[in-house]
């Protein structure tokens, strides 16, 4: 079972994610989305929404550099295994609270004020309280880190992360004595890029850069000098009219 959690279910899970996000977007590109809410409660929103994505961010940055940077860019730098191992305690776990603090008042708003829930799919909330355990469960890692700031530990799940990357296939016996927590938030972190293409996460792969690219609009009105039609005994003030901007047409000759 270790072997194929670790060994077999990083390839399903990595493969359902590329794939399904793919289709998602070529079969369903109107559901890429996350069913915006800020008209509710928005302070509270605003708050949660910058704690938690500033934390995300730190968080998913520090795992991408840390893990799937080859050790031997760390040894030729001169940084220790020791300093990286601290770097990692004291950062990701400023991020992580920051991160938990922010998601937990985003699923208290959603969880509790009954309109926000109205519109709430089963896959937001289920998605975000996903992330909620995941970020307990790396903030648990912590305290098992604490023992071992030589740095030993980390450089097993360096050596996992770039044996899945290169398929070797010894890569999940690098993890198979490490504490269970750490076991727990690897598992959990592959699922979540399991659901990832079912869910509002897709969102993470959307910048708008076609908009700066796009053509101008121009909105065109016209002038009414005479009043319109009277209606009722009434007439009615000018008003304009929207049309759509195009060149003017030259006069036959």
């Amino acid at each position: 079972m270790h072997n194929f959690v670790f060994g077999i279910y990083p390839y399903i899970a990595l493969s359902v994610m590329i794939i399904g996000t793919i289709a998602r977007y070529e079969r369903d590109p109107f559901t890429w989305k996350t069913s915006s809410s800020q008209l509710l409660r928005r302070k509270q929103l605003v708050v949660g929404s910058i704690l938690f994505h500033v934390g995300i961010l730190v968080i998913f940055f520090g795992h991408l550099i840390g893990l799937l940077t080859p050790i031997q860019i760390f040894d030729a730098l001169g940084i220790s295994h020791g300093f990286k191992q601290t770097l990692a305690v004291v950062a990701g776990g400023i991020a992580g609270v920051v991160a938990l603090i922010g998601g937990g008042m985003l699923f208290h708003r959603r969880w509790t004020d009954p309109r926000i829930r109205k519109t709430s799919s089963f896959a937001d909330i289920g998605i975000l309280a996903l992330l909620l355990v995941q970020l307990v469960l790396g903030l648990g890692t912590i305290v098992v880190s604490l023992q071992h700031l030589d740095g030993h530990e980390m450089t097993k799940f360096m050596s996992w992360a770039l044996g899945i990357f290169t398929f070797d296939g010894q890569a999940a016996g690098y993890i198979e004595d490490v504490a269970w927590v750490f076991k727990l938030h690897l598992f959990l972190g592959l699922t979540i890029f399991l659901l990832f293409p079912f869910t509002r996460l897709v969102h993470m792969l959307s910048a708008p850069v076609r908009y700066l690219a796009r053509p101008g609009y121009q909105v065109v009105r016209s002038r009414r000098s005479e009043p319109l039609p009277k209606r009722n005994g009434t007439t009615a003030a000018p008003q304009t009219s929207r049309a759509a901007a195009q060149p003017a047409a030259k006069p036959a000759e």
